[in-house]
């Protein structure tokens, strides 16, 4: 049984989010140092202090949490009013929160008007499990691959998201876990690492994050910034469906995990599942993986295979995929379709999949079959998609539908 909380009403609204978090204007989440101390030069802070606030700052942004100047209580009355009439450290609006029966969460984030533009809306999953929580997050409203099994893809692309707004989901999903450390302790509390509810993120939301390169590669420095949110980089995945210029830079300028969106072992059969494999063919991303830095069997590339009935599922894909990924330590994700209204696919039998992983396994590598999690919110992979799109009551039936049958098969 899920749980769906609606704050778009005006008092669970304001409940939910600081009431500055509307404003125009612009936020230093999301800044590097170096443009941190520049906005606060700019903002009347004496040269001579900027380094001395920055660091402050950075900590009660990314350590303690803080979203509201107000609460930075080693700054004097008179600066926090000033950077208050600047700058902005609220969050997004938190539209509305589902919470599955298997405890995964997923938010509607809202982010207000860039310029010209319309308020957008993301989605963002938090799924726990035993020794560990993982939060999905996006990096793009809409989609620009068209991958033809997956939901989010069927939203066309509206923008990419700030390195603020990454950021923010990030930030945000922390505080409705209560994963800051209490504003009541002394200020250098931490939460210690294993005590994290959110321990690993990956950046397997909504969009193609290797075509949000810079906003995503600041986003998730200063994730991993060891003075701040201090998220170890093998913690860190980024997945993306092949974008193979930025994979050698993501592993140059990033340095965090990697993960393919593979499916197909054929290029005939991915051209069709994952259309930027016209642009980009597997003998092209397999060399970029071989090529990625710091590979090892602790540091393998992660290969995501979703389970297609009578598209890719046969033994012969299997033997084929153990051939495409000679010399590469990798693990392979094996993922269950998951359904959703339209789609013209269905998931492999639940024994065809137990073959094809124990085929994996036996040829030496780790092919673990992913637990669908978070399918009765629309939360499992490929299902994410705003809100703004919202499912008619129809398309809700017909999905409990294909879940139901669905069911019987795992």
């Amino acid at each position: 049984m899920s749980i769906s909380i609606d704050l778009s009403s005006p008092e669970a609204r304001d409940a939910a989010r600081p009431a500055s978090s509307g404003s125009a204007k612009p936020s230093l989440v999301g800044l590097t140092r170096e443009e941190l101390g520049r906005a606060l030069a700019e903002a009347g802070v004496p040269e001579r202090q900027v380094k001395m606030r920055v660091q402050q700052l950075w900590h009660w942004l990314y350590v303690r949490g803080v979203s509201d100047f107000a609460d930075m209580r080693n700054i004097s009355k008179d600066l926090r009013a000033t950077l208050a009439g600047h700058f902005t450290v609220a969050r997004p609006e938190v539209v509305e929160e589902q919470i599955s029966g298997d405890g995964t969460r997923k938010w509607l984030f809202r982010f207000p008007s860039r310029g010209a533009g319309k308020p957008v809306e993301i989605e963002t999953v938090y799924i726990p499990e035993e020794g560990r929580g993982t939060l999905c997050i996006s990096s793009q409203v809409g989609c620009t691959l068209t991958c033809s099994f997956c939901h989010t893809g069927t939203q066309k692309l509206v923008r990419n998201l700030t390195a603020e707004e990454i950021l923010a989901q990030l930030l945000t999903a922390r505080d409705r876990l209560g994963d800051f450390p209490d504003r009541d302790t002394p200020d250098g509390a931490i939460v210690p690492a294993e005590g994290r509810k959110v321990s690993n993120i990956v950046m397997m939301g909504m969009g193609e994050p290797l075509y949000n390169f810079e906003e995503v590669k600041k986003a998730l420095l200063i994730a991993s910034d060891g003075d701040g949110l201090s998220l170890s980089k093998r913690r860190i995945t980024l997945s993306t469906s092949g974008v193979v210029p930025e994979i050698y830079r993501t592993g140059e300028e990033i340095g965090v995990m990697l993960a393919i969106s593979l499916h197909a072992v054929r290029d005939d059969l991915r051209d069709m599942l994952v259309p930027i494999n016209k642009k980009y063919p597997l003998k092209e991303l397999m060399d970029a993986c071989r090529a990625y830095p710091g590979l090892s069997n602790a540091r393998r590339i992660t290969f995501e295979y979703v389970m297609l009935r009578d598209v890719n599922d046969s033994i012969a894909d299997a033997k084929e995929l153990v051939r495409l990924l000679r010399g590469i330590p990798a693990k392979i994700n094996l993922i269950p379709f998951n359904p959703w209204p339209g789609t013209n696919y269905q998931c492999s039998e639940w024994s065809t999949i137990e073959k094809f992983a124990d085929y994996i396994n036996a040829a030496g590598y780790a092919s673990p079959i992913r637990t669908p999690r978070g399918r009765d919110i629309l939360a499992a992979c490929g299902q994410l998609k705003s809100e703004s799109e919202r499912l008619k009551k129809s398309e809700r039936l017909a999905l409990e539908a294909m879940m139901i049958a669905g069911h019987g098969e795992a």
